[in-house]
């Protein structure tokens, strides 16, 4: 027998647990199950070095296979077996459950039988219970009733025993006796009988005398720190009278009240009051004395929360009349002594402290809602009513929500706390003299400045003053009215108006001249400043007013820095314009006031845009009120810095004619020497130059962007105007002409530095203009007609030509054709506003203030286009 013949053998007597049944349970895979028949073989295989031999593996797979048939029948005779058996579980299993549904249904119909006579039993056992309870309820009035006249009757013979013994019977007595008493004072205000009015008397002594005894032992108690036995007063005084004596009397000795009793604060924030004043530092959140009394109150509330939810059946209703006392004594009365103290210093004090009461007190406020105390329900209807009506005059309406009745107490607490500062136009007249005050202060300098300097001439100044006497000349806090004499001194003490004005002539203080400079410093105080009052605004007005006082804030900021700031400087530097020498250089120092106003007006803009128009976003007609008046007070400054700008230019275009005129006859038809030669450039040139490179790095200083564009190509276009006008003028000589060459490249580069490209193409024309006094007579006609000149119609440069020295010589030969054929009509298109502008010279005059049709185009509307591209005001917000 070969080796692999004997490992069959072997195989096949060797256990196939691959085989068996359980190997089949849970997850089956085929490529595992071969590998399992074949592991053994595959291996003999390998370990044989002879030819392979399937007849092993043959063999195997087919054993395995029999061997699977053989499982797969016996399974099958399994499952069929296990199906019978669950058909018959199946049959066994629907038998029971019909048999217990039918059980279930005969229970159920059990049941809903019981529920049908328990609830007929149930409505009979109500109706009974409803009969009994009237019957019960008629009873207890009866009884009531005839107790009730029972003790009247006593009463009517003096006699109190019987009360007298119910009290003494401890807590549940005295309750009793508390509820007798009251519906025996209600029946003795309403019976007329014999001797009523004895026993009437006789029922309210006896009520008094009760009232006293409990409110002493509420006091006792209280002093003893016992809280059971204050609630039980509490509770007794409650269904007797309302309880308004025993809350009275424990608010009235609380020991907050006694302690906080003081002529003065315990505490001086000398820190604050010597800065409240000033506008420059900053507004105080926090005040020593009112920052104690608060942290006290926080305390007080804390615990007295407690002890009156322990002590009061309606604890909500006590925690007001306490908290009522708080606002309307400790708060108010340390209130009113820090704005005494603020109003003695300045308006500014004032309105900071009432700023700095009101965030602190709503604070306080936020903080004490908290203690929000649960509604109790009274025990009796009389107790409700009776309560109420007791501190009607001190406690707030029932809410109809009892859970928000402190919070609704608070909140108008702090409104009432505020009112009598705040109501009408009380706070807004305040604060707009506080600005106007201010402001004038700040402008007292610059004012004086400027009045001396427009003296004997009605200007901005004296309207500014009259403004402000108006203001300062209104209904003061406490409603009386400043007389006139009142409000010239006020005037003088806040240094609006001089001691010349007033009846004291006392020196002046000497003025500078930087007192009077535009300063975008002074715009940023005032603006802060502003933000302040805003900032008081937003905190202090309703919440419906905000809109209209940023209005009312807005316009006394604009008559600040628009009207008694600004206006008053441009005035003044137009004033100086025209009283200028004009022999003299014009000085540019007004373009500083132009940059100024520039930043101030961008300032302006963006404080207006981002601070107070969004607070008037609530009003639509408020906010484009207020957008109107914003672009008409920035585009007055506008028009005044145009108006300026004006001035400025028609003065150095006046000064540049002045130095124009100095040039000599015979300056451009020199005699040949060697001075005429060492000479590089006339002296009117010179002059011009110079003029022109100071007026192009003072610009550049002060302006910027469009404005600066349109300033420089102002004065060059007027400049060419006086240029092409002046050559006229002079007669050229070969050899002048090299020195008006110097001159015209002298302008042009000067011209040029200014970096307007508008600017070149007409020096370039001035300079080539210049070359015609140099080329040779043989040549002019081609150079005027082929070269930078043939542009333009010849017949136009015959007045220059006619300067020429030589011109008499070949004047009959020169023909003045127009341009030849070869020159394209673009070209003719493209310099046509050249040929327009030679023809308009003839009518062309310099005498520093018309110059023809070449003069320059009026400045304001170019300027103002800039100005308002630049600012983006003039088109609204």
């Amino acid at each position: 027998m070969s080796r692999q013949e004997q490992s069959s053998t072997n195989q096949d007597h060797e256990p196939e647990e691959y085989l068996e049944l359980s190997a089949f349970k849970g997850k089956f895979d085929v490529t595992e199950f071969v590998g399992h028949a074949s592991e053994k073989l595959i291996a003999e295989s390998k370990a044989d070095n002879g030819p392979f031999d399937p007849k092993p593996f043959i063999r195997s797979f087919e054993a395995a296979v029999d061997k699977l048939i053989s499982v797969r029948k016996d399974v099958q005779a399994k499952t069929e077996q296990m199906e019978k058996s669950v058909r018959v579980a199946e049959r066994e299993y629907s038998k029971k459950m019909a048999e217990l549904t039918k059980g279930f249904e005969a229970v159920g119909n059990s049941f809903s039988g019981m529920e049908s006579r328990m609830n007929e039993v149930s409505s009979t056992a109500i109706r009974i219970g409803d009969q009994l309870e009237t019957v019960h309820v008629e009873r207890q009035r009866a009884q009531a009733a005839y107790d009730l006249i029972d003790f009247y009757n006593q009463f009517s013979k003096g006699d109190t025993s019987r009360l007298d013994a119910l009290r003494k019977e401890g807590r549940a007595g005295r309750r009793q006796v508390a509820v007798v008493l009251r519906r025996l004072n209600t029946v003795a205000k309403e019976v007329d009988l014999p001797n009523s009015d004895k026993t009437r008397e006789n029922i309210e002594k006896y009520c008094e005398k009760f009232e006293k005894e409990m409110l002493n032992l509420f006091d006792r108690c209280y002093r003893k720190g016992d809280p059971k036995l204050m609630h039980h007063c509490a509770q007794t005084l409650l269904e007797f009278n309302g309880g308004t004596s025993c809350v009275q009397v424990y608010v009235n000795q609380h020991d907050f009240f006694i302690n906080n009793v003081r002529e003065a604060p315990a505490a001086v924030d000398t820190v604050l009051w010597r800065t409240i004043g000033d506008p420059n530092a900053s507004s105080p959140k926090y005040e020593a004395g009112l920052t104690e009394l608060f942290a006290e109150i926080r305390t007080t509330v804390d615990t007295e929360a407690q002890i009156v939810k322990a002590v009061f059946p309606n604890p909500p209703v006590v925690m007001q009349v306490f908290l009522q006392r708080v606002f309307a004594q400790s708060i108010q009365q340390h209130m009113e002594q820090l704005l005494h103290k603020g109003s003695d210093i300045s308006d500014l004090a004032y309105l900071r402290v009432l700023q700095l009461v009101h965030i602190q007190a709503s604070a306080l406020v936020e903080d004490l809602k908290a203690h929000e105390l649960p509604h109790t329900a009274s025990r009796t209807p009389y107790e409700a009513t009776e309560f109420r009506r007791s501190l009607a005059g001190s406690a707030p309406a029932t809410s109809s929500a009892p859970s928000a009745a402190i919070s609704t107490m608070l909140e108008t607490a702090m409104e009432e706390l505020f009112v009598p500062y705040t109501e009408g136009q009380r706070y807004m007249e305040r604060e707009t003299k506080s600005l106007t005050t201010l402001y004038a202060s700040l402008l007292l300098n610059f004012s004086r400045y400027h009045q001396r300097t427009q003296k004997g001439k009605s200007s901005m100044f004296d309207r500014m003053v009259n403004q402000i006497s108006a203001a300062t000349n209104t209904t003061t806090a406490g409603g009386a009215s400043t007389t006139s004499a009142q409000a010239a001194a006020a005037l003088l003490r806040f240094g609006v108006i001089n001691s010349d004005r007033s009846a004291d002539k006392s020196p002046e203080e000497p003025v500078r001249e930087e007192d009077g400079v535009l300063n975008v410093d002074v715009a940023e105080k005032m603006l802060k400043w502003h933000a302040e009052a805003i900032g008081r605004c937003v905190e202090l007005s309703p919440q419906n007013d905000v809109p209209k006082n940023t209005s009312t804030l807005l316009r006394v900021l604009a008559e600040a820095i628009g009207t008694s700031y600004v206006d008053i400087a441009l005035e003044t530097a137009q004033v100086r314009i025209e009283a200028a020498d004009t022999k003299t250089e014009p000085n540019m120092h007004p373009l500083t006031i132009v940059k100024c106003i520039d930043l101030i007006c961008h300032l302006w803009q963006q404080y207006v845009n981002i601070a107070l128009l969004p607070l008037a976003s609530s009003s639509v007609t408020i906010r484009r009120e207020m957008v109107m008046f914003n672009n008409q007070t920035v585009n007055r400054m506008e028009t005044g810095a145009n108006t300026l700008l004006q001035r400025i230019t028609d003065a150095i275009i006046n000064w540049l004619a002045l130095q124009l005129t100095k040039q000599k006859r015979n300056d451009f038809k020199p005699r040949n020497d060697d001075l005429s030669f060492a000479r590089v450039n006339t002296e009117p040139c010179v002059a011009c130059c110079e003029s022109l490179e100071k007026v192009r790095d003072t610009a550049k200083q002060n302006l910027s962007g469009k404005n600066l564009e349109v300033f420089l190509t102002e004065i060059g276009v007027a400049f060419h105007s006086l240029l092409l006008d002046h050559l006229r003028k002079f007669p050229v000589s070969a050899t002048g002409g090299l020195m008006l060459a110097k001159d015209l490249k002298s302008y042009q580069d000067t011209i040029s530095s200014f970096g307007i490209p508008a600017l070149h193409e007409r020096f370039e024309f001035i300079r080539q203009l210049g070359n015609v006094f140099l080329v040779r007579p043989e040549i002019l006609k081609s150079y005027i007609t082929e070269g930078y000149l043939g542009r333009i119609d010849s017949s136009l440069l015959k007045p220059y030509l006619s300067l020429r020295s030589d011109w008499g010589q070949f004047e009959k030969g020169f023909d003045s054709e127009t341009l030849p054929e070869t020159q394209g009509p673009g070209l003719r298109d493209r310099f046509a506003r050249l040929s327009v502008m030679m023809k308009d010279l003839e009518g062309l005059k310099v005498d520093g203030l018309s110059m023809g049709a070449l003069a320059m185009p009026t400045i304001p509307s170019g300027l103002t286009g800039s100005f308002s591209r630049q600012f983006g005001s003039s088109n609204g917000t």
